[in-house]
């Protein structure tokens, strides 16, 4: 199956319209018209190789919501017309203890929505810039937003599990106050699931500009972290963080805000490494600093049902698939609101 998509022959080319090749719909897979794709910083970082190991051509794109298309004889999860969504993960060893556990996400062979290793041409995975996408019915999300706010729901496939995951692990709830760094794509997903889940949410911007937008997503506090008066305010009164930032900044500064066994979760990815942290901001008060990547395909249906009775969406600018290359520009300036989707009717004309 031959369908039109975006994406690029090379990390110096822009994007680009192009046709590419979709698999036959084997028996345990579900065939789905793409309506929208959000577009992620990771995208940038893969399709111009800033992250090592990009196959070209490279169609970027694992924050997707359609409608199901076809499905194959074995399919028994999804039908015909049904919405549906694909995060970041279309196959798995499904055999390993982390598979077993639901947590695919931390699988050795887990296989990313775009740029994975697959026997299917051109040997590796083209993601969501595209009109259609076939993948196996494990990986494929039952959507239950109504069909109004389909375009928002897109980028809660990766933005929102990013943030989910953690929050859920840690277990942030009520009579918690939880701190959200940066208010971004990311970010903004942050501050309203933990809303959402009753902690008392402390976000950190380094814009004064932010603080209004910051406390409309749901925060009850907002500190400019470059304001040192207000970050001192906050010493030692936090019991956990969430940092989104996606660039190299001083980790220190916001270790020093956690309570006695309190954790940071890093969820943002820098193309280079945090300048490294001093190991008494650890020690000094037991806490912890952590990790988390995405979220297996149990959780991330957790989190969109729990996203669909909560009315919780992502804040988006749609545009159409050739606007592509001038929104990876302003998600650059950090000129977007929180984060662009494309409206993948627009790849047909």
């Amino acid at each position: 199956m031959t369908i039109k998509a975006y994406g690029a022959h090379a990390g110096d080319q822009p994007l680009e319209s192009m046709e590419i090749t979709r698999r036959t719909l084997g028996a345990e897979d579900v065939q789905i018209e793409i309506l929208f794709c959000g577009v992620c910083h990771s995208d940038i970082h893969q399709v111009r190789s800033e992250w090592a190991g990009t196959r070209y051509p490279c169609v970027p794109g694992h924050e997707i919501v359609g409608r199901v298309a076809a499905v194959g004889a074995q399919v028994s999860s999804h039908r015909v017309g049904d919405l549906v969504g694909v995060g970041c993960i279309v196959d798995s060893c499904q055999h390993c203890e982390d598979c077993g556990a639901g947590l695919e996400n931390y699988c050795d062979r887990m296989v990313g929505t775009y740029n994975g290793k697959t026997a299917d041409a051109p040997g590796h995975t083209l993601g969501g810039y595209s009109q259609q996408i076939v993948v196996h019915q494990r990986y494929v999300l039952h959507v239950r937003h109504p069909e109004a706010q389909l375009a928002a729901v897109a980028p809660l496939l990766c933005a929102g599990i990013t943030t989910y995951s953690p929050l859920r692990h840690w277990k942030v709830g009520p009579g918690q106050k939880v701190g959200v760094v940066g208010i971004g794509g990311l970010g903004h997903m942050g501050i309203k699931l933990a809303h959402a889940m009753g902690a008392h949410v402390v976000a950190f911007t380094t814009s004064e500009s932010k603080r209004e937008a910051a406390k409309a997503l749901g925060a009850d506090e907002v500190v400019v972290s470059r304001n040192t008066a207000e970050m001192a305010a906050y010493a030692k009164r936090l019991d956990f963080i969430l940092n989104t930032v996606a660039v190299p900044h001083d980790l220190d500064a916001f270790l020093a805000l956690l309570k006695r066994d309190g954790t940071m979760t890093l969820v943002g990815a820098p193309a280079s490494p945090h300048p490294a942290s001093n190991v008494f901001n650890l020690v000094g008060k037991r806490r912890s600093l952590a990790g988390s990547m995405i979220g297996g395909i149990p959780e991330t249906q957790e989190m969109l049902d729990f996203c669909a009775k909560h009315g919780i969406v992502a804040e988006i600018e749609l545009i159409r698939a050739d606007q592509i290359n001038q929104a990876y520009e302003r998600m650059l300036k950090n000129d977007v609101k929180y984060r662009f989707v494309i409206d993948s009717a627009s790849l047909g004309g």
